[in-house]
């Protein structure tokens, strides 16, 4: 049996306004960073599966995503899949 990582980022889609990266964004303007056109929060998960194949690691992912980890009214998610 196979062990998979998954590399998991959840973002807030193009359309929501994002409170907080905005308030990052002024933090480190006002720390000096200059030139920043914007920034977006997320989340970034590492999940571990002990599972046969790819394709049913990353549908466990896809699963994972889209009941719990993710919100898919206002997020967006990535993930990358690596065996080991």
């Amino acid at each position: 049996m196979a062990t998979w990582r998954a590399k998991i980022y959840v973002t807030l889609k193009p359309a929501v306004l994002d409170a907080q990266g905005d308030t990052v964004k002024g933090a480190l303007e006002s720390l000096g960073f200059a030139g920043i056109g914007s920034v977006r929060m997320g989340k970034f998960l590492v999940v571990t599966l002990d599972d046969g194949s790819r394709e049913a690691a990353a549908a466990q992912v896809e699963g994972m995503c889209g009941r719990l980890l993710a919100n898919p009214v206002i997020e967006d998610f990535t993930y990358d899949l690596e065996e080991g």
